[in-house]
């Protein structure tokens, strides 16, 4: 058996260690071979690969990053991606492949297994935890202790100069990483894509703040929206999957926080800071486990499925389920940490 592995999307903490797994138990265990897919869909779409050993995957435990390299390559708009894909597998003699990555990614991988009958094994990978067929995805832990230990920082900075500290952090369309590390920050004001939110509301909590004789920190994820307005783009340019490129919505609420209020205010944007880096031990753990179930899975030839978080089991779902909605916040769960607003 030759297997395929290739890491999609934005990078992640964790990413090596799902390699290291794989590569461990698949070579070790099953005697399987390996090949590396270099930048996500863009390796199988043009053949650019190279030989994955145990020697290789030696010591990556702890690195961020990738050693196979992405991209945010979508083979499905490219002029006969899938066939040339199909072609590129058949010419290097790869049985099944193994593709890490979020929606996008997987959404490739759910097409090439349920439409061309590829084998296929999806891994879930996003630092937003937004995947709705599992508990979590590894780097999102990494990315909420980067961010929790920066606000920690902020407050001290912010009450010397008794001023508005707003703390941007990724989360397009879920608020996960903002939720998590600001109650676990202790932040004044959480703006999350699923709520939109009143500037008004916002100052009035600033405001309140100050009145305690405390500087106010704001966490705001880069998708939130305010009630009266639109997701604040970069230049309204498009990836190769449709999305736009957001960027700014701390700045633009830190300008309308002094503007309304009279408050000196300041942006931090977190920004790459919160997915790169050495990963945390859960999501070495996590990363690892998904790895050693992802090449069962395909010595099972269970194919078109993705390994799964379901409390502290690993499980194998669709890979179409797993793709067809995304997790978001539910409204009781921020409405229960509310009552630190302000």
């Amino acid at each position: 058996m030759r297997v395929g592995v290739l890491t999609g999307g934005g990078d992640c903490p964790g990413l090596n260690a799902v390699i290291r797994g794989v590569v461990r138990k698949g070579v070790q265990e099953y005697g399987y071979n390996f090949v590396g897919f270099r930048d996500g869909w863009r390796g199988p779409l043009e053949g650019d690969s190279f030989q994955l050993d145990i020697p290789q995957v030696r010591g990556i435990l702890p690195r961020g990053g990738t050693i196979l390299g992405s991209s945010r390559t979508n083979p499905l708009k490219v002029e006969n991606g899938i066939r040339r894909i199909r072609e590129n597998l058949t010419k290097q003699e790869v049985d099944a492949l193994i593709a890490i990555g979020g929606e996008d990614t997987l959404g490739v991988a759910a097409a090439l297994a349920d439409e061309y009958g590829i084998n296929v094994i999806g891994v879930p990978k996003t630092i937003d935890n937004d995947l709705s067929a599992t508990d979590y995805t590894f780097g999102f832990d990494t990315a909420v202790g980067i961010a929790t230990e920066a606000i920690d920082r902020l407050h001290t900075t912010a009450e010397s100069h008794m001023r508005v500290l707003v703390v941007e952090v990724m989360g397009r369309h879920a608020g996960w990483i903002a939720l998590h590390s600001g109650l676990a920050g202790g932040a004044n004001v959480i703006l999350i894509p699923e709520q939109r939110f009143d500037v008004e509301q916002v100052c009035t909590w600033v405001t309140s703040r100050f009145r305690a004789s405390y500087a106010p920190i704001v966490v705001i994820a880069e998708g939130a929206m305010p009630k009266d307005g639109d997701m604040v783009l970069k230049d309204g340019s498009l990836d190769s999957f449709g999305h736009v490129r957001l960027s700014g919505i701390g700045e633009w609420l830190a300008k309308e926080i002094e503007r309304r209020t009279g408050n000196e205010a300041r942006t931090t944007v977190l920004g790459h800071v919160q997915r790169g880096g050495t990963p945390s031990a859960f999501d070495r753990w996590l990363a690892t486990r998904f790895g050693l179930h992802a090449i069962e899975a395909v010595r099972d030839g269970d194919f078109g499925k993705m390994v799964a978080l379901r409390g502290t089991d690993i499980v194998r779902v669709p890979i179409a389920e797993a793709t067809a909605k995304l997790k978001t916040v539910d409204p009781s769960l921020y409405e229960e940490v509310s009552v630190f607003f302000g």
